[in-house]
């Protein structure tokens, strides 16, 4: 717990939940994303500086759902112990093949789609699991807290309509796509948009031969639309798709990443605008 006149010091594993955390602590807190905007958050591996840090830390915010594998390796290394939250605790989770579980969820035990917050709901209740922590670290700003809360709950209950609105006017025969890996799973469960994806959730490794004839018979025997890159990921594999397929390319997508401040992904929100604006830009142009 922190004096009055002090910041808490807040560590996320990446930006989007830094963002998050901004929204809901503003100038009560300091935080810092272990893994910076723009970069690729699944080969992160921490340095000794960041293991320091997480020393330091007052709070230590992480997705879980196995997006973060090298957490088991950092926990049992802090002599002291900051407290560590859990974003996603709540979050019914979509298994890892969700394509093959379209009416069931991950049971305990079964690797899992780490990407939830691509589903605006359940950024939501990131929201409320952080302002929690918040609280319970720092109870002088409890009635600040409470306050950003309503207020960035009200903004993400906006978007989650603006996003509905949004796919249920693109027609219904163009409401799918394939993008580079399977990061997209919560929003095509919650939003209705279909999404094909020649690599895995964590994408540990390539395609094989045989996972790119499949994406590609699915491309042709669904009359796919638009074939689309994502931030921070090679583009090649996207790039060959388009060729093979003469599938035009849509745009990029945010997916684990923000931009930097002062590009069109600067906060979790204007990313979810900046990708469901490109997504329509090029299913109903």
């Amino acid at each position: 717990m922190t004096h009055a006149a002090e910041k808490l010091n807040i560590i996320t594993s990446f930006s989007i939940l830094a963002d998050i955390t901004k929204a809901i602590g503003g100038d009560a807190i300091d935080v810092t994303s272990l893994v910076e905007p723009d970069a690729d958050v699944h080969h992160f591996e921490p340095r000794p500086q960041d293991i320091k840090n997480l020393l330091e830390a007052d709070l230590v915010i992480v997705n879980s759902l196995g997006f973060e594998p090298w957490l088991d390796r950092v926990k049992p290394t802090t002599k002291k112990t900051p407290l560590w939250v859990v974003a996603s605790d709540g979050v019914t989770p979509l298994p890892f093949d969700h394509h093959d579980h379209a009416n069931h969820n991950a049971s305990e035990g079964e690797a899992v789609d780490p990407h939830a917050w691509q589903n605006v709901k359940n950024a939501r209740l990131y929201a409320k699991n952080m302002v929690t922590a918040l609280i319970n670290s720092d109870p002088t700003h409890r009635a600040l807290y409470l306050e950003n809360l309503a207020r960035y709950d009200r903004e993400l209950e906006r978007l989650d309509q603006e996003i509905r609105n949004a796919i249920e006017a693109i027609p219904s025969s163009k409401r799918k796509i394939v993008t580079s890996h399977d990061a997209f799973g919560y929003f095509e469960k919650a939003y209705g948009l279909k999404m094909f994806a020649p690599l895995g959730v964590g994408r540990e490794a390539q395609p094989s031969a045989k996972d790119m004839a499949q994406v590609i018979r699915q491309i042709y025997n669904d009359a796919i639309p638009a074939i689309f890159l994502e931030t921070a990921i090679d583009t090649r594999l996207a790039e060959q798709l388009a060729s093979e397929t003469e599938v035009k390319i849509g745009g990029t997508l945010y997916a684990d990443t923000l931009s930097q401040k002062n590009c069109p992904a600067g906060t979790y929100i204007t990313m979810m605008e900046t990708n469901i604006k490109t997504l329509t830009n090029a299913l109903d142009p």
